[in-house]
């Protein structure tokens, strides 16, 4: 029998890709200045064309609007 997984469910173990600094949490539908500090730098997972996967402040991956950020 194989075993199934998801890419999200090993994302926390892998190496980050690279680092991004948050520049401001204005989002216009959602609060994520609850789970982003402006200025503290995160570890990129995985990234898409529009989003960044980061671990959070939650301390777990959440996937944010690359407008949020800047590279470092």
């Amino acid at each position: 029998m194989r075993t199934k997984f998801m890419l999200h469910e090993t994302w926390k173990e892998r190496t980050p890709i690279k680092k991004v600094e948050v520049i401001n949490t204005d989002a216009k539908k959602f609060t994520v200045s609850d789970m982003l500090t402006v200025g503290k730098q995160y570890d990129v997972i995985n990234e898409t064309e529009e989003y960044y996967q980061i671990i959070d402040n939650s301390g777990l991956v959440g996937g944010y609007y690359k407008t949020y950020f800047k590279e470092v």
